[in-house]
């Protein structure tokens, strides 16, 4: 019998019904887990289930975890897991893939809606009651700038990157998708400095690494001839976020709208929570990838990897 250990349920909505799988099991589950507590709980477990709680080579050294067979995680980053360390030890890792192409980009798009039409500003106005008081049947507190004709400039053009694009290109946009940082342009691509150039709106889709970590800097907000938003789906890190709130605060940029922080939670001096209150701002606690069909979808990938492992198929598997 497999004894299967959910180390996060918290990263799940409430109203998500998580099945469990078909085969033998007895199952463990805990709201939230800190690194301290992983190889306790972990404790004789033969499958762990894990989001954004880090499994690391000394917890899987622990004696306690010699029957750990398999981890699955319940996204697609699968950064948490010491992936080296699991293939040393014969531990099969699967991750999530392909259920964020729908969410994700709704979620960019009504990061980018919201900010061009100004509905935070205009609501805002509202409430304080200066519509109102004006007099007039509508009220011109903020400019407000139209899709169509204008330039989406996509960091990342895998298949969220591409479903951004057609949705652009459906409300009239032009799309550029930017050839990596200092390499030459592929087919289909644009140089990564011209991007920012032409871009009225910038949406990010790339992972975090190495490579992309602060990608966007105070050098490359001094590219941006056309003030544009900067959009952040992808992750916390590839926006140097000190230098985004200078950006913002000198007119380089129009507006930000970002799903993820690089804390997460951010503490209260996290630099954009100073300005999270300004019409241009808009901040949500990354939960793009969280629609209802998405959440189902990913917990319905997690238990079929689990079967897959024990049928030896390699789907999803990344060690």
């Amino acid at each position: 019998m497999e004894n299967i250990v959910f180390l996060d349920r918290c990263t799940f909505g409430p109203s998500v019904e998580l099945h469990r799988p078909g085969f033998a099991h007895e199952w463990g589950q805990y709201d939230r887990t800190v690194a301290s507590e992983v190889a306790d709980r972990l404790a004789g477990a033969t499958i762990a289930i894990t989001n954004k709680v880090p499994i690391s080579a000394e917890t899987l050294a622990d004696s306690r975890l010699a029957g750990l067979k398999m981890i699955s995680v319940a996204a697609t980053g699968y950064d948490v897991v010491d992936v080296a360390a699991c293939r040393d030890r014969g531990i099969a890792v699967y991750n999530v893939k392909g259920y964020a192409v729908n969410t994700v980009p709704e979620h960019t798009f009504g990061l980018i809606l919201a900010l061009r039409r100004q509905l935070i500003g205009y609501r805002n106005d509202v409430l304080d009651g200066r519509w109102q008081a004006s007099k007039s049947f509508c009220f011109f507190s903020h400019e407000i700038r139209d899709l169509s004709d204008s330039t989406l400039g996509l960091i990342g053009a895998g298949a969220i990157g591409q479903r951004v694009g057609e949705i652009a290109r459906a409300f009239g946009m032009k799309v550029l998708i930017a050839a990596h940082k200092g390499i030459e342009p592929q087919a289909g691509e644009t140089e990564f400095n011209q991007v920012l150039q032409e871009s009225d709106v910038i949406s990010l889709h790339c992972p975090l690494n190495d490579a992309t970590r602060n990608l966007i800097s105070s050098a490359e907000f001094e590219r941006m001839c056309r003030r544009p938003l900067i959009i952040n789906t992808a992750r916390g890190g590839i926006v140097n976020e000190p230098d985004l709130v200078v950006a913002l605060e000198q007119g380089k940029i129009s507006g930000i709208g970002f799903d993820c922080l690089s804390v997460e939670p951010p503490a209260d001096d996290h630099p954009l929570l100073r300005i999270a209150d300004r019409p241009d701002v808009l901040i949500t606690p990354h939960v793009s990838w969280s629609s209802q069909e998405a959440m189902a979808t990913v917990w319905s990938e997690v238990i079929q990897n689990m079967q897959r492992f024990f049928e030896g198929d390699n789907t999803n598997r990344v060690s």
